[in-house]
């Protein structure tokens, strides 16, 4: 493996990863301390509406009625990824997937903040149509989601890749 691919591929997933916990944690405070301080929330489109919500779960409050040790054991959960996820970074020669990793690991750190500071994640974005309500969400947990398709197609596309390269003979061998 190339020592400056993974260098620059180590830049990017960082420099990605940083701007994800800036834009999430700044649009946090716009909405819950300037826009929505008191609660409540504000339509911006028929289907779009700017809300003040906390999450103390995961995704689509799954474990939200737990104890508070609930609390540190997603924190826990959500480090220790994240950690990996950099190990793994570390290792990482392309710009997409290593831009991929650096979304998850963004939105991983914004909403553990969250839960250390607050005891649970702040949510804002309301999403409805057609008689379906999405559970509120925010830029880190956007973040992750891109991250993940991101990473599954890289792993499509990264295998088409390196079975190419095996096949001309510029890659590893099999």
């Amino acid at each position: 493996m190339s020592a400056a691919l993974r260098r620059k591929a180590l830049t990017i997933g960082i420099g990605i990863a940083v701007l994800g916990i800036f834009f999430d944690l700044v649009t946090k405070a716009l909405v819950f301390d300037r826009l929505l301080p008191n609660g409540g929330g504000v339509e911006i489109f028929p289907f779009f509406n700017i809300v003040h919500a906390w999450n103390t779960g995961v995704s689509f409050s799954l474990f939200a009625d737990g104890p508070e040790v609930t609390r540190w054991v997603l924190v826990a959960v959500a480090v220790f990824i994240a950690v990996a996820l950099f190990f793994w970074l570390r290792t990482v020669e392309r710009r997409f997937l290593s831009a991929a990793i650096g979304f998850i690991i963004g939105g991983a750190i914004g909403n553990v903040y969250d839960r250390i500071v607050y005891g649970a994640v702040r949510d804002f974005l309301d999403v409805h149509a057609v008689g379906y309500h999405w559970p509120a969400f925010n830029v880190a947990d956007s973040c992750i989601t891109i991250g993940v398709v991101m990473v599954l197609i890289d792993s499509f596309l990264g295998s088409g890749r390196k079975a190419a390269d095996r096949a001309s003979g510029t890659g590893p061998a099999a």
